[in-house]
Order: C-alpha cells, then sequence, then structure tokens
C-alpha cells in the first residue's frame, strides 16, 4: 500500500483536533470537534472552509490547448471567455465517465483543468495520451498548488477585507487573480456546496497562513473550519454528483443527467460516436434522487427496490442536516419518474420512500 500523502494543512487540522481519515491518498479531515452535522448548518447558514488541496490541477498550453480541451472534454471550451470556468468531464470512447473536472479558461493559449484527488494520476495518464497529435505543453500542477474552499452566505464578507480584488463583480464560475492577505493567487466563485463562496489557488508554503487568517477574520461571522463529512452531505443536498459513487467509467453522463455537459455538435471528441449513438438509440437507466418516508441511513451499497426488484445499489446517500431525512440517488429504469415508491433495504428491512426531483435542498444562498 502507498504511503498517503499530506496536503499543506495537515498540521492545522490536527491542531484543530480534527478526525483524520484516509481520502483520496491523502491523510484528511472527515470533522472537526464541532461535529459534521454542526459544520453542515454553518455553511448554510453562515460559512465553513474547507482544505481541498488533495484536488489536481493540470495546465494546458500552446497553440493547441483549445482544440486538446475541447477533444479531451464534452463540454465546448470554445464558449468560455478569459477568466471563466467550465464545468465538464473527461469520457473513454464508449462512453464511459474517466472524471469530472473544471476548465479554466486562463488565457487565449492557456487551460487549467481541476480534477479529483483520487483520479490525478489515472487523468493524468488519460490526457497526456491523448495529447500526441496537438501543439500542446503539459505540466501536472497538482503538487505546487493549496486549495481552499470558503463557503457559505458570509463567505464574501469575510473574504472582501483580505484580497486586492472587488469580489461582487466576479459572477458564479468565474475567477480573478489578485492577494489573499498578500499571498499571490487565483481566486474563483466556484465551490460544492449549493452555497456562495470562493476557491482560493494558493502557493503550498503560503496556504496555511492564509487559512489561520481566515479563521481568525471570520470567526465574529461565524466561520468554522469544516470536513469531508459535511462536504459530502451538502453536495449531496444538491444533487451534485461524486465520482466513484454517482459517476464512473461504467456510467454515461447521460445516463448520470449531465446531458448538459455534452455538446456532440462541436469537433471531434473523445466518446463523442458512443454517446451520439446512446441518444439516439434512448436510454435504458437513469441516476434519480430518492427520499425516504421514515428515518433511515440509506448508505451507498444498500438495495434499492423499485417495482418489486432489486434495482441496484444506493450510490450516494445520508440522513440530511437539512431536510431531517434520508436521501440518495440509484440508477433506476429511464421510465421512473418523481412520485414513483422506492424502497431501500436497511439491515433487512424496507424502508419505504418516493423518488424525487434533485436537487433535494433548494434553499442554498445561490438560489435564493
Amino acid at each position: 500500500m502507498s504511503e498517503l500523502k499530506r496536503t499543506p494543512l495537515y498540521e492545522a487540522h490536527v491542531a484543530l483536533g480534527a478526525k483524520i481519515v484516509p481520502f483520496a491518498g491523502f491523510e484528511m479531515p472527515v470533522q472537526y470537534p464541532t461535529g459534521i452535522t454542526r459544520e453542515h448548518t454553518a455553511v448554510r447558514t453562515s460559512a465553513g472552509m474547507f482544505d481541498v488541496s488533495h484536488m489536481g490541477e493540470f495546465l494546458v498550453e500552446g497553440p493547441g490547448a483549445l482544440a486538446f480541451v475541447s477533444y479531451v472534454t464534452t463540454n465546448d471550451p470554445a464558449l468560455l471567455s478569459l477568466g471563466q470556468v467550465q464545468y465538464s468531464v473527461f469520457c473513454l470512447q464508449d462512453g464511459g465517465i474517466v472524471d469530472d473536472l473544471l476548465v479554466y479558461r486562463m488565457g487565449e493559449q492557456r487551460f487549467r483543468l481541476v480534477v479529483n484527488g483520487a483520479n490525478i494520476d489515472k487523468d493524468w495518464a488519460h490526457v497526456a495520451g491523448l495529447a500526441g497529435d496537438f501543439d500542446v505543453e503539459l505540466s501536472n500542477e497538482s503538487d505546487d498548488i493549496g486549495l481552499i474552499a470558503l463557503q457559505g452566505p458570509s463567505a464574501e464578507a469575510i473574504l472582501q477585507p483580505l484580497v486586492d480584488v472587488e469580489l461582487a463583480p466576479i459572477g458564479f464560475y468565474w475567477f480573478a487573480e489578485g492577494h489573499v492577505d498578500g499571498v499571490p493567487g487565483i481566486i474563483s466563485r466556484t465551490g460544492y456546496t449549493g452555497e456562495a463562496g470562493f476557491e482560493l489557488y494558493l502557493p503550498p508554503e503560503a496556504t496555511r497562513a492564509v487559512w489561520d487568517r481566515l479563521l481568525e477574520v471570520g470567526g465574529e461571522r461565524g466561520l468554522i473550519p469544516a470536513g469531508l463529512g459535511s462536504r459530502d452531505s451538502l453536495r449531496l443536498e444538491m444533487g451534485y454528483a461524486l465520482y466513484g459513487n454517482d459517476i464512473d467509467e461504467h456510467t454515461t453522463p447521460l445516463e448520470a443527467g449531465l446531458s448538459w455537459l455534452v455538446k456532440l455538435g462541436k469537433d471531434s471528441f473523445v466518446g463523442q460516436d458512443a454517446l451520439r449513438a446512446q441518444k439516439e438509440e434512448g436510454l435504458s437507466r437513469r441516476l434519480r434522487g430518492f427520499r425516504l418516508a421514515e428515518r433511515g441511513f440509506p448508505r451507498p451499497g444498500y438495495d434499492v427496490i423499485f417495482r418489486g426488484a432489486a434495482v441496484g445499489p444506493v450510490r450516494s446517500g445520508t440522513l440530511s442536516p437539512s431536510l431531517g431525512a434520508g436521501i440518495g440517488t440509484v440508477y433506476l429504469p429511464a421510465e421512473a419518474k418523481a412520485g414513483d415508491p422506492v424502497s431501500v433495504r436497511i439491515r433487512d428491512r424496507d424502508i419505504p420512500g418516493e423518488v424525487v426531483p434533485m436537487p433535494f435542498y433548494d434553499g442554498g444562498s445561490l438560489r435564493r
């Protein structure tokens, strides 16, 4: 077993009393002494701060950068203006999802691809193996960037006094280059929680100082550190996909409800033919959300019963802190619709529920 890595904030987590667990090849905080529910609530009502330095970053530069990024992703990066961010996926030729990612337009011939931490090596091999016919230079920046996510309705008020750029004009899925407490970095209005907030790309050696300063300044506005546990419950309430659970190499973006990321009309891209054929033939299954009618924790892997038969495992599931109910995702026959009954087998008992639209929770500050 390979040795686990540590982010630039590992010592900060230990000092704060975090429970450390293995995640994506790193030692990461799953929760702090405040607890997952308190961290979740802080993000929904004030602010929480996450270490996401385990994420991977690849730089694509050169005259062929736009054509290459367009070829390896399903979305259309030609639609991006300088300073804009796009959600997309890498696919295999058969349409299976290699990973989901963010695409940053850093310049006319310069893009940053932000990938999941658990998939850095796989994704790097994937994109590097496709680069041969393009005039590009690829750099794996993953070890050279620290990443903090400051999320919640108070995030902008907390961050603004510490930065040298005006935050209000930065739109959702846009970014600016600037300084955070004197440290140069990228200030990106993005996140994985459904709340307003920012992700800060920083030099690793300066990430701890910025983290500590934000906690100091943000404390009076309710800012607390938050771990992987609340990050998962927050993203699931919003219906955001998690790689390895909701999506993987055996699911396609069309099946996963990510058809809006697939621009079949653009020039050739990896997986295009398979995805076009799947769309023409029609889907046999779709990723759906469900909500339990009785108290229960629908953990990933539990059997889901639909129309009297087990149709597959819970892909993502939790007891929602915001809703007070068990929620989750599962692949159901394509004809399944909101209101259809389902049940989840928990300890040999079938807990009833129903198919519901996603997001499960619509009260986030991004939706107000």
